[in-house]
């Protein structure tokens, strides 16, 4: 029977990665159970690639994906890119023996302005047929911002139609915060996809016990529209069984574990209820 490979989204670890190395931090994603990792936003020092390569090999963890941004994303900004260190980064590729590279985001600056956008994606899309002669295929990290729309179709299928080689890592957070069911837009991306990133979505219980509501209704109507969480996988509304059933479909490969927010828990406790979750819904041999 076909099946994927569940691993972690480093970017939850990137504060474990500053205490504790990399190699430690991998050490305990394997003590979890977990044998892929997505890495972001953690720097590609000589230091961090050497540890993240000792720990694959001592704990049998695949590097499944690595994070470039390809260009800064503000005029100026530190940190590597492609357009600025594509020898770099792909050299960092080859040394992890990894073959998919994500872009995070769209710079910050360009968001909002069709032309921008396109001028980007246009970039990028030429960026991908590039890194391919290094064996290298890279992807496009969706948010919700991509459901915007243009002449009443969203941004990520106007992005879709105007590419080939370049790949998405569809986010069903963020496709249901946007108003699509996860389900079916994982479909509508077949052929397309090979990283989903599985965050679970959760309408958090209303804490009002800080709030005079007669006093201070602005402050009540903030937080009533702001209890929209991220949460542990199996702990929000999401029908996870189903999505991992259309990831797989259309062409998924790794299915990453993310929460980008996680409340006063320590991520490698979220990690675990995740990872429990998944193995009573079925998937314990996908890790």
């Amino acid at each position: 029977m076909k099946k994927g490979k569940i691993g972690v989204q480093m970017m939850m670890l990137k504060g474990k990665v500053e205490e504790l190395g990399a190699y430690e931090t991998m050490k305990q994603v394997n003590e979890l159970g977990y044998h892929a990792v997505e890495v972001s936003q953690i720097p590609m020092t000589p230091e961090n690639v050497a540890e993240l390569k000792r720990a694959s090999n001592d704990f049998d963890i695949k590097i499944a994906a690595m994070s470039a941004g390809l260009e800064p994303m503000l005029p100026g900004a530190p940190g590597e890119t492609l357009t600025n260190d594509f020898e770099k980064i792909v050299s960092d590729c080859k040394a992890l023996d990894c073959n998919f590279l994500r872009i995070g985001m769209m710079p910050l600056n360009l968001m909002g302005n069709k032309d921008d956008i396109m001028g980007f994606v246009e970039r990028a899309e030429e960026m991908a047929h590039r890194l391919a002669e290094h064996g290298i295929e890279l992807y496009y990290h969706t948010h919700h911002l991509e459901f915007q729309k243009f002449d009443g179709m969203y941004l990520l299928d106007i992005i879709k139609n105007n590419t080939t080689k370049l790949g998405f890592e569809l986010d069903v957070h963020w496709i249901q915060r946007a108003g699509e069911n996860p389900v079916e837009l994982v479909k509508q991306y077949r052929g397309r996809i090979s990283l989903l990133h599985l965050k679970d979505y959760r309408v958090a219980a209303m804490d009002l016990t800080d709030i005079d509501v007669n006093k201070d209704l602005a402050k009540f109507m903030d937080r009533f529209v702001n209890t929209i969480q991220f949460a542990e996988v199996g702990e929000g509304n999401l029908n996870i069984p189903a999505i991992i059933d259309a990831g797989l479909e259309s062409g998924a490969q790794y299915f990453l574990v993310e929460q980008d927010e996680q409340y006063g828990r320590d991520p490698f406790e979220c990690l675990q209820i995740s990872a429990e979750n998944l193995r009573k819904m079925g998937y314990s041999d996908w890790f």
